[in-house]
């Protein structure tokens, strides 16, 4: 049977029919948007008005972010910003090191077993006066259980000595880039970077395992996506082991499962060789909502830790340049090995020294594995400059970039980490757009929150936490802020033939809106109302999930 849904606008994305008033719908895939009268031509119909007083649009469509928030909300949240949760509850933000001993130290005194550890997620030692925190101030909050605490950029842990005791890190005399040492020759306790993060891991509730989620966990991530508008997201960076898989399978066929999930096999742990076999091997265990195929390279770190890899002249405050997380060498390995195996490769860059190393070798291995359309995808890309936004083009590559950092970290990067020219050209849509590079923009969850509508409202307005303008020249229109949330991440994903846009053939997919991002205005688009979504045809409210 078709249903006709009928809605007071239907905003497609469709440029050959923009807007509709009505969507038939059969078997989760969308016959046609129009008038009634012209549907109806479908043949026998039930017509819905549930939708009558809403708005629909295409279901948003997040093109960067990780299932791991998912299980992140089992620890304690550490953010410097009120954020929530996926039942819908409002979590203070934290606004000093205090603040976060308190809060450590009321969840320590809740645990039970004196084995278990306590972990936390989201701190960023940056809005405090970069005043960064040491294992002494977490033994503060216990000596007798490991502590660790995840930094919001998810590139830095903070761990207490029991924690660097239990990996056998409390030693003198550690020699790693990633891990700083206090005056005694010890560890401090932030540790930057896979390589140094990844000993600790297992013994404060965050080994890699958590890149994976859980099924708890995925389902609420999934409620998160509802509540946003979102029918399908990006999983960014998941190791993929064949037991997550099979869960992810499970959970994401479950029938009130309500997001496509597009998970990326992380380049980490196995050789290229390996990893391409493995992408493969995944590629024919996609389903409908769990998407499998790709390839996610992390090059470097992050900008607010101060872990990603500048050009010349380096960061602001004159902190010493970032960490690579990859060689050269295997770089190109794998760039190759993919082209020539027709796999799509995204490759996180913050910093534009690793973005020039990103476009070196696309350039070196398109040479010997041409490839018509490859998109390839810089992640993240902050710092680009107008010539390697015009290299990107030339090379056939998307871009996704991160402008929810002008709000959150906009201030600190002006201030403190590139000084404010860099500050004003970060995470340049106008000059992607302009150049023709394929363009979607993304929150990164949990570094920052899940919303696509307020990641557009940040690309469109680009404004700090402290009402600052930073970079106007780089706005964009909400016309195209809305097309990167739709049709922009669904290309990078490969997705664009089947999401993104109400058209006939597509998915069922809608995000359904109390107010019109269309007319709600510029300063306003944060704030639109969403009641849920509909995803595959099926109805899926954010008061009842």
């Amino acid at each position: 049977m078709t249903t006709i849904y009928q809605a007071r606008k239907i905003v497609t994305m469709n440029p050959s029919r923009p807007l509709a008033t009505h969507i038939a719908v059969r078997d989760g895939t969308i016959l046609g948007a129009g008038s009634l009268d012209e549907l109806t031509g479908w043949g026998e119909y039930q017509l819905d008005r549930s939708f009558a007083d809403k708005i629909l649009m295409p279901g948003l469509v997040e093109g960067h972010s990780h299932v791991a928030e998912g299980v992140q909300w089992r620890f304690v949240y550490c953010g410097y910003f009120d954020r929530t949760d996926p039942n819908g509850v409002i979590w203070p933000g934290v606004k000093s090191i205090e603040e976060v001993i308190a809060r450590l130290s009321e969840a320590n005194a809740a645990l039970s077993d004196p084995k278990q550890p306590l972990t936390g997620w989201a701190l960023d030692p940056i809005y405090f006066n970069n005043r960064r925190m040491t294992r002494q101030d977490l033994d503060r909050v216990t000596t007798t259980r490991p502590i660790g605490i995840m930094h919001a950029s998810g590139h830095i842990m903070n761990v207490n000595t029991m924690a660097l005791e239990l990996a056998g890190m409390l030693r003198p005399g550690v020699n790693h880039p990633g891990v700083p040492l206090g005056p005694d020759g010890v560890p401090t306790g932030e540790m930057k970077g896979p390589e140094a993060m990844t000993p600790l891991g297992p013994h404060v509730g965050l080994d890699r395992g958590l890149l994976a989620s859980d099924e708890p966990g995925l389902r609420a991530f999934a409620r998160l996506c509802v509540r946003k508008g979102v029918t399908t997201a990006a999983d960014l960076a998941n190791l993929l082991p064949q037991p997550a898989v099979e869960m992810m399978r499970q959970v994401t066929g479950e029938d009130d499962f309500p997001a496509r999930i597009v998970s990326l096999r992380v380049a980490r742990e196995i050789s290229p060789a390996e990893l391409v076999a493995r992408v493969l091997e995944l590629r024919t265990l996609s389903s409908d909502r769990l998407r499998l195929g790709m390839i996610k390279i992390v090059v470097d770190g992050s900008i607010q830790g101060f872990s990603a890899r500048l050009l010349s002249p380096g960061y602001y405050n004159g902190a010493p340049n970032g960490l690579w997380y990859i060689a050269p060498e295997q770089l190109r390995d794998i760039f190759e090995r993919a082209l020539a195996a027709g796999i799509r490769v995204h490759s996180h860059t913050n910093g534009d020294e690793a973005t020039e190393l990103v476009l070196d070798t696309l350039e070196q291995a398109l040479r010997k594995y041409p490839s018509p359309d490859h998109r390839f995808t810089l992640q993240h890309c902050q710092l680009a400059n107008a010539a390697q936004f015009r290299r990107m083009r030339s090379l056939g590559m998307c871009v996704n970039l991160f402008p929810n950092h002008h709000f959150y970290w906009g201030d600190q990067h002006y201030a403190l980490t590139v000084g404010p020219e860099r500050a004003q050209r970060m995470n340049a849509c106008a000059t992607a757009l302009a150049s023709g590079v394929p363009l979607a923009i993304h929150s990164d969850a949990p570094v920052t929150p899940l919303g696509p509508l307020f990641t557009a409202w940040c690309a469109v307005n680009r404004l700090t936490a402290s009402g600052r303008a930073l970079g106007t020249e780089e706005r964009i229109s909400v016309a195209e802020a809305i097309r990167t949330i739709t049709l922009g991440a669904a290309y990078t994903l490969g997705l664009d033939g089947e999401i993104g846009s109400i058209e006939c053939g597509k998915r069922a997919d809608f995000a359904v809106l109390e107010d019109d991002p269309t007319e709600i205005g510029a300063e306003h688009l944060k704030d639109v109302r969403i009641w849920g979504t509909v995803q595959g045809g099926r109805i899926f409210a954010a008061a009842s999930i």
